[in-house]
């Protein structure tokens, strides 16, 4: 499986860079205590944080807002994933378990402020390629209706886009059936390669704790 980043978007964000992690033979369940502890304790420490300051002070927030308006996509109305994660804390909606491939995912997409999505990937097909929607490219969402992702960084395969920072298709989600899985971390653009590895890294080793299997990483940028 080949990934390539779009020119267009190379062009706009010339520090553009993704981490990509692949999962092989893994073990889906619901998480361990260890992890829905951390998930919980971490969210209350997120919303004493949050008392005396707004979600779009924290800079990774701020960051992905200011890539999604030069996108051209209007951040108070698209926020991305990591955003909306923090104003649900915000209001004391806190994250419920689903399952341990979700809840280890909303855990490190709060930990660095950025979007993170996970896909099956038994149900991808092809090369990858990340670029810039186009009016048209729409997909029904997790968020339960469709989406048009125009103007949104778009993850595609060869059937078409399945994933975004905003919102990621219901045709890839994970299960607990899922065996094999890809992950896409939105890194931040100011962050240096070498830190960015590690961040990829600890994501990968963390979750192979949990799930078994195997994993492989890499950062890809423009």
């Amino acid at each position: 499986m080949e990934i390539t980043i779009s020119p267009e978007l190379c062009e706009l964000f010339p520090q553009f860079k993704i981490g990509i992690i692949t999962y092989t033979n893994i073990e889906v369940g619901q998480s361990p205590q260890m992890v829905k502890g951390r998930l919980q304790l971490f969210q209350e420490s997120i919303y004493f944080d949050l008392e005396d300051k707004n979600v779009t002070d924290l800079e990774g927030i701020k960051e992905w807002r200011q890539i999604f308006k030069t996108a051209g996509k209007d951040p108070n109305r698209y926020r991305h994933s990591a955003e909306a994660l923090y104003r649900r804390i915000k209001k004391q909606n806190y994250l419920q378990p689903v399952n341990s491939l979700i809840d280890i995912n909303n855990f490190f997409s709060l930990e660095y402020q950025i979007p993170i999505g996970v896909y099956d990937a038994d149900k991808l097909s092809g090369d990858l390629s990340i670029r810039l929607g186009k009016e048209g490219d729409e997909y029904n969402g997790l968020n339960g209706r469709p989406n048009s992702l125009a103007n949104l960084i778009i993850s595609e395969d060869e059937a078409g886009p399945f994933g975004s920072p905003f919102v990621d298709s219901e045709r890839t989600a994970v299960t607990e059936q899922t065996k094999n899985a890809v992950q896409i971390i939105y890194l931040r653009p100011s962050l240096k390669t070498e830190q960015a590895e590690k961040m990829v890294e600890s994501l990968m080793n963390m979750y192979t704790q949990v799930h078994g299997g195997e994993g492989n990483f890499k950062v890809i940028g423009c």
